[in-house]
């Protein structure tokens, strides 16, 4: 069951689940006042529309020893297609590169890199410059995590 749209219920569902997706369904029908079968039927129509790409576990980063975050502007004199391959490659097998963007304006790319402390950055940051050649490397360390979200608004749905 594929929906062409989705409704009001779908977006508490979506943000229920955003927030825990290991609700139990009971729970979550009778939160949206639905059925458990029509319940799980909206949240698998979701699943196979893509809408919702999946479902995961977030890691307390502290706990697991890589507490300081670091941003990695880069830029490249290189604007090829097979640079942009070489770079997805380079960066594709770095567990520490948690995010990467490619960019409009002065810098070409960002990273987001989560480490145990610089000297962990340093080795990454010589893993990258062994793999490819870059105009400029701009890193800044997070202070302090002032807002981190993995849900996204569903109001414009």
């Amino acid at each position: 069951m594929q929906r062409a749209e989705t409704d009001e219920r779908d977006r508490k569902i979506l943000t229920a689940l955003q927030a825990d997706a290991s609700v139990p369904i009971g729970r979550l029908a009778e939160a949206v006042h639905l059925s458990v079968s029509a319940c799980w039927r909206r949240i698998k129509a979701m699943e196979d529309s893509g809408l919702i790409a999946k479902r995961v576990v977030l890691v307390d980063r502290r706990r697991a020893n890589v507490p300081t975050t670091v941003f990695v502007g880069i830029r490249t004199s290189r604007h090829s297609m097979d640079w942009l391959e070489s770079f997805r490659r380079a960066i594709a097998d770095i567990p520490e590169i948690v995010e990467a963007y490619r960019l409009t304006g002065e810098m070409d790319y960002l990273l987001r890199l989560v480490v145990p402390d610089v000297d962990h950055y340093d080795a990454v940051y010589k893993q990258l410059i062994s793999r490819l050649d870059f105009t400029d490397i701009t890193s800044f360390i997070g202070m302090e995590e002032m807002k981190f979200t993995t849900a996204v608004p569903v109001t414009y749905l």
